[in-house]
């Protein structure tokens, strides 16, 4: 089968390079092996909020001049200022044409709270996540009955310590019963399918009235919305305060709406959609990849002009620690870590450690490095990359999406070359 490009990888960064793509005019074919960890996300995306020093950023230009001139292989600094905030202002362009309401922008970064009554730096955010900058003192932190994957009060304790005046509650949803008899089965993705039920509205606008002529706000956990934000809008417009939502434990429903809309979006604009498929080799010629083969095609290779790798990182096995290092899984690139295993890892296990930075190496123009020379059609993007601690810094969201639109803007920009 012919493509002019194939990705590896369904995840945030195979999804939006995909939809560029095929925007573009691009036959395009993702083949994804199965759940990515954007299902398991909590809807909102981070740019970049710490060096990797853990100093918090001052300016934006400021923090990716840091990082070219002290740590040169993050993927930032291969970009450049101007190239990241031009591909992330695409990204939020593209991102709202795929159906995602979102918060947030390049130069204006939001504290939003986490389920843990927190607040973290983001750059995006879905609409109804509750952001620092509109708390409410009095706010009630509303758990349902029997669900066990989100707190209130442990959240609401942890608020009033940064000044809210936060207190839990619960409601009862009868109709929630029959996942309560399965603690396994009781999570908050089964739960949305039954509350996003136009049936089920008015059981869960009564049980929410009360505490909504208390309280000045109220969060509930986020378990309805799977497919659009038609619950939250129409509850927020007829309880008696603002309503917002926090993720719940993984896998989260907003980050499993993210992963639906940007999957539809692609396939809608042409892209070939391969799930439950697994790419096993690849055959490399005179520093090309010339074609791909799949666990379900067997005896049939995918060959195309361009290949683009987005096979994530550890957590989606784009990269595998063995005994003697870590290697990439598909084309057996050049992988950035530590020679010494001992050097993988620091005692603290909250400090940042060292093999989160671990991640295929490229060249300036993000081909991937094989024994040290560049294969030419292939590209690396998203969280396979090396040279950067997504959690630590910030910025796991924004490596994806900013280095998913550079390389569809390169292979885009090739026309018809080869």
């Amino acid at each position: 089968m012919r493509f002019d490009t194939v990705i590896i990888g369904g995840g945030l960064a195979g999804l939006v390079c995909g939809i560029r793509l095929a925007q573009s005019g691009q036959r395009c074919a993702i083949v994804s092996r199965g759940q990515s960890a954007l299902s398991f996300s909590s809807g909102s995306l981070d740019l970049l909020s710490h060096l990797p020093d853990g100093q918090p950023i001052d300016t934006f230009d400021g923090a990716i001049a840091h990082l070219q001139q002290h740590h040169a292989c993050h993927p930032y600094a291969r970009l450049g200022a101007d190239q990241v905030r031009h591909y992330a202002q695409q990204a939020q362009t593209l991102l709202a044409d795929c159906g995602l309401a979102l918060q947030g922008d390049v130069d204006t970064p939001h504290q939003r709270v986490t389920p843990l009554g927190t607040f973290r730096t983001a750059w995006l955010s879905p609409l109804e996540v509750p952001v620092k900058t509109e708390t409410h003192q009095h706010t009630g932190v509303v758990g349902i009955s029997g669900f066990l994957d989100f707190q209130p009060q442990l959240a609401a304790g942890a608020l009033r310590k940064r000044g809210i005046d936060a207190h839990a509650e619960e409601i009862d949803l009868p109709l929630l019963d029959r996942l309560r008899d399965n603690p396994s089965e009781f999570r908050a993705v089964n739960i949305a399918r039954l509350l996003d039920a136009p049936e089920h509205y008015n059981a869960l606008y009564e049980a929410l009235l009360p505490l909504s002529q208390h309280y000045a706000m109220l969060y509930l956990p986020a378990c309805f919305g799977l497919t659009d934000n038609s619950v939250f809008t129409r509850l927020n417009q007829q309880l008696a305060c603002p309503l917002r939502l926090l993720p719940t434990l993984p896998p989260s429903v907003p980050g499993m709406r993210m992963q639906q809309l940007l999957q539809q979006a692609f396939i809608r604009s042409g892209g070939n959609w391969m799930p439950g498929d697994e790419v096993l080799r690849a055959d490399i010629a005179a520093q090309r990849v010339t074609q791909v083969w799949t666990r379900k095609h067997e005896d049939i290779p995918l060959r195309a002009r361009n290949v683009v790798l987005a096979s994530g990182s550890f957590f989606s096995n784009g990269l595998v620690a063995g005994r003697d290092g870590v290697r990439e899984t598909v084309f057996d690139l050049d992988v950035l870590q530590s020679a010494q295993r001992q050097e993988w890892y620091r005692d603290d296990v909250f400090d940042s450690q060292p093999w989160q930075q671990f991640g295929v190496q490229t060249d300036a123009q993000l081909h991937g490095l094989r024994r040290g020379n560049a294969v030419n059609n292939l590209y690396v993007i998203g969280s396979v990359l090396g040279g950067f601690d997504a959690i630590a810094q910030g910025c796991g969201g924004g490596v994806c999406v900013v280095t998913a639109l550079h390389a569809a803007q390169q292979i885009s920009a090739q026309g018809g070359e080869q």
